[in-house]
């Protein structure tokens, strides 16, 4: 199956201007007009978003058929926490290339300006483990041991930071565009959780990503080349159990592993041309090139180092300017995939990576526990 048709809506952090009906119709009609089609075009509609209470509006896929142009058709729900605009995307996907549908149109959204995600996510004991002010008082410590468990020095974190913001100045769509952004700027700024810095943190946005998808007979009447989808896994684990490895949690190395085999990727390092991570703090960008294989265990932050994963080095990551620029939690997921599909379809404007021909979309939510991704080729698979 392919990606003809991806659209995102503006990314801020209040979009005043729309109800969440109208967010998630506003991403919706650009994917279409991408895809230069209509509603009725559409077969079934696949939404996701990260958890309610993040907007304090429980289940609101039941109101926001009409704004989808789904009255009588199909519309399902995905929610994995953060990692949930991936996981729409792969149920999306997975429903056109088992035949049930024909063309899909799969959208992730998220309205943060409406509640409070940060005490959101720090719920009271005995409800769940407390999550100490929010997602970031939760993922430092792991920080911490990877920096422990690898030597990494502690400048890794400023220098990823750094290099996505400068490419969310290529991308129009991107949430911050911190003009005048300098390294110094980064490393001053204040410390939140140690070693987590505020320029080194995800910003809350409103946004919304869309895509169509389709089979080969759709896919050949695209207006522009398709980005064709060859290979796809979600994998899961608790958020706490004996022996979790925090710093490579299991799930994100066999999901990787699943969708290297469906894609034929033997050494993921030279075979992939750019990857779209989900990196909500600056420091899971070397973290997790160790957990999906690019790097070796206490390798990753070496990449980064070197200049590897610059927009012009020789393993781009975040071209678009990542989480760190834009998170818009329900759709931060999808637009990793969004972006990953744009690439090899050329159309990345000025954030592109020149020859782009294999391309990684990541997603992952929870306590690291939910895991999301896809690789997205040039030309169609095989069989």
């Amino acid at each position: 199956m392919a990606v003809v048709g991806i659209g995102q809506t503006e990314h801020a952090a209040a979009r005043r201007d729309v109800s969440i009906a109208g967010l998630v119709r506003e991403a919706a009609l650009r994917a279409l007009a991408d895809a230069e089609l209509t509603w009725a075009d559409i077969d079934a509609v696949v939404i996701g978003k990260a958890p309610d209470f993040f907007e304090g509006v429980m289940m609101p896929e039941l109101y926001l058929a009409d704004a989808l142009g789904a009255v009588g058709k199909p519309l399902m729900r995905v929610h994995t926490a953060g990692s949930v605009g991936g996981s729409t995307a792969l149920v999306a996907a997975n429903l056109v290339a088992s035949r049930v549908q024909r063309t899909v149109l799969t959208v992730a959204f998220e309205k943060q300006s409406e509640s409070n995600a940060m005490w959101g996510l720090s719920l009271p004991v005995p409800f769940q483990q407390p999550l100490l002010a929010g997602a970031g008082g939760f993922f430092a410590p792991h920080v911490r041991a990877y920096i422990r468990r690898t030597g990494a020095p502690g400048h890794v974190g400023s220098l990823v930071a750094y290099k996505d913001r400068r490419n969310a100045l290529k991308n129009p769509s991107a949430h911050l565009h911190e003009h005048g952004i300098t390294l110094e700027k980064v490393q001053s700024s204040p410390m939140l959780w140690d070693p987590i810095r505020y320029s080194e943190t995800c910003p809350s946005s409103d946004g919304a990503c869309a895509m169509v998808l389709t089979g080969r007979r759709g896919a050949a009447r695209a207006p522009h080349p398709p980005a064709w989808v060859h290979g796809g896994a979600m994998r899961s684990e608790p958020t706490l159990f004996a022996g979790k490895d925090f710093v490579s949690p299991r799930a994100g190395r066999d999901c990787a592993a699943d969708v290297y085999r469906q894609a034929g990727i033997t050494d993921p390092r030279h075979e992939i041309d750019v990857a779209e991570l989900y990196v909500p703090f600056s420091w899971y960008e070397p973290m997790w090139l160790e957990n999906l294989g690019f790097a070796a265990e206490g390798e990753g932050w070496k990449l980064t180092v070197s200049g590897a994963t610059e927009l012009d080095g020789d393993l781009p990551v975040n071209p678009s300017g990542g989480v760190l620029s834009t998170n818009p939690i329900g759709a931060s997921g999808m637009l990793r995939f969004a972006e990953a599909a744009l690439q090899v379809c050329g159309r990345a404007g000025a954030h592109q990576v020149d020859g782009a021909r294999r391309a990684l979309g990541h997603a992952y939510g929870g306590g690291a526990q939910f895991f999301s991704m896809w690789l997205v080729g040039t030309e169609p698979p095989a069989g």
